[in-house]
């Protein structure tokens, strides 16, 4: 792959395949493209639904399966148009605005979906990968402020430059072999997550068991009900420091983001506002309940020292309790009957969680020796380093993806 002198960028992509040299040419999409969109069958007719053709929604554009499927009846009597494997799926409404795909199966679409069918000699790939490249250009032009949709004479009159079919084919076959690439460590990472969230689920154990379903091998005793105050206590520190990492109010909690949540900027924060917060230290965000359903418990791990906000219950782990153990702990749903009970009981204060420190400490948990608890800490750790290993490389797959695009699109 060569890379063009700047004399031509405006002619030719910035990174361009050995032997092409032409120029490409300015098109608009509606002149090598037909395209349509569908409808959708009265939802008040049960017989136009549960059959075998598959309805694709706009947000199943790049799914090979739908919620939802039509009858032959239900595909006849309304505007709902089939699509076959290869042809472009693009969304105009709503969230989804912008979105494009190339589909894996062959169904009907709605009407918040324009299907694009390239003419002889273009690339459904290539045109797809263009239509991504420019989505946030084509939103912010005709979607300002996020009002209205999109259409499809605005789509068929987009401007775009095209090289020859050969070239078109490379540089879809390129970009097509990397998003397989990144799909494939996306579905790597989803199964990391999964393992882990049913390892949570079968090594805590569930409400009114005092043992875990699974278990290291060598411990068999029963795990012990304590109150969260027995085996940790308060951080209210503050030195009046403000040059250390601070997590914002309205960020979220977790161990694996750190580095992206807190941030070095607090000019203007009011440092009685906040709690040091020491490596291994924990904090409790009981004020926002977009983060979880009774919030998030976190450990401080990747730095050595940092500042959160007062509102959060800060504590550490009392000798032979693990931190670790803790915040793991706060990830399932053991802590969940306890922390019900005070919102059921009055916790609950518009529409967020504020429940206070010593209700919070009073919370029945349950424990397993010191020896098991770094164990189960230890094993837990190492799954969410793997996590984050595989979420570090599928993020610069997709940086690297879309440097290409900037790159090899005129």
């Amino acid at each position: 792959m060569a890379k063009i002198d700047d004399s031509v960028k405006k002619k030719v992509p910035e990174f361009r395949f050995k032997g092409f040299t032409d120029d490409w040419e300015e098109r608009k999409l509606g002149e090598f493209t037909t395209s349509f969109s569908g409808g959708t069958p009265s939802a008040g007719n049960s017989s136009y639904y549960k059959g075998d053709i598959p309805f694709i929604r706009s947000g199943e554009i790049n799914s090979d399966k739908t919620e939802l499927f039509l009858t032959e009846d239900g595909l006849k009597n309304s505007s709902a148009k089939m699509v076959s494997v290869g042809d472009i799926l693009y969304a105009l409404y709503g969230a989804t605005s912008g979105e494009v795909g190339i589909s894996q199966i062959n169904g009907a679409i709605n009407q918040a979906i324009l299907a694009i069918r390239p003419i002889g000699g273009y690339s459904s790939h290539f045109i797809m990968q263009w239509l991504r490249l420019q989505k946030q250009k084509i939103i912010d032009k005709y979607l300002q402020g996020g009002q209205g949709n999109l259409s499809g004479s605005i789509v068929k009159n987009l401007i775009l430059n095209v090289p020859n079919f050969e070239e078109q084919q490379r540089i879809g076959s390129f970009f097509k072999q990397l998003d397989n690439t990144i799909a494939l460590h996306q579905r790597k990472l989803d199964l990391l997550k999964q393992q882990k969230k049913g390892y949570l689920q079968k090594m805590f154990p569930k409400n009114g068991a005092k043992v875990p379903e699974l278990r290291f091998a060598g411990f068999a005793d029963d795990w012990e009900d304590r109150k969260l105050k027995d085996v940790t206590e308060r951080v209210r520190s503050n030195d009046g420091r403000m040059d250390l990492p601070t997590l914002t109010m309205s960020a979220s909690s977790g161990w694996l983001d750190q580095k992206d949540r807190f941030s070095g900027d607090i000019s203007g924060k009011e440092k009685k506002n906040y709690t040091l917060l020491k490596k291994g230290e924990l904090s409790y965000n009981h004020g926002n309940s977009k983060l979880a359903k009774y919030g998030v418990v976190f450990s401080l791990t990747n730095y050595e020292e940092a500042l959160v906000p007062r509102v959060y219950h800060s504590f550490k782990a009392l000798e032979n309790t693990s931190a670790d153990f803790i915040e793991y702990m706060f990830s399932t749903k053991l802590p969940d009957r306890e922390l019900g009970k005070l919102v059921s009981s009055g916790a609950r204060m518009d529409g967020l969680l504020n429940i206070n420190y010593d209700d919070f400490m009073n919370i029945h948990i349950f424990t397993p020796n010191y020896e098991e608890q770094i164990l189960m800490s230890a094993f837990f750790r190492k799954l969410d380093e793997n996590i984050a290993l595989h979420q570090r490389k599928l993020d610069l797959l997709k940086e690297q993806k879309k440097g290409f695009l900037q790159k090899m699109f005129v």
